[in-house]
């Protein structure tokens, strides 16, 4: 893992600042839809599609990050909404809730580093 261009992919050039006000525009709709409904969660990956491509490859990862924590969130989003008949599924909402902050806030921590996240393929954190 101690690959040089392994490493120079995933982080900024040093001394060089990269704009990330788009991505954290995205984390903050990821974890506004909480409380919308997941709506603003849709215009926040509807964005990561759009803007993925058009940076440094770090940020690349953070939008790819963004986009399946969306489908990630879907599924256990579902799945939740699913088991509420059998009254398990609240529990399982406020799992994939705590899930979906854990994600953004680490999510954050790194584009505030300028690095790309930990394990961008990961299910979990």
């Amino acid at each position: 893992m101690n690959d040089p261009a392994h490493s120079d992919r995933n982080a900024a050039e040093p001394g060089k600042r990269t704009d990330t006000t788009l991505p954290i525009v995205v984390y903050a709709l990821f974890l506004a839809g909480i409380v919308s409904g997941g709506l603003t969660a849709l215009v926040g990956v509807v964005m990561a599609y759009v803007y993925r491509g058009e940076g440094p490859a770090w940020l690349d990862d953070h939008y790819r990050f963004l986009i399946r924590t969306f489908w990630i969130g879907v599924l256990y989003f579902g799945v939740s909404g699913v088991l509420t008949l059998v009254l398990i599924g609240f529990l399982t909402w406020l799992l994939a809730v705590l899930w979906l902050v854990i994600r953004c806030v680490k999510g954050l921590k790194r584009l505030q580093e300028q690095r790309a996240p930990d394990d961008v393929m990961t299910w979990l954190f």
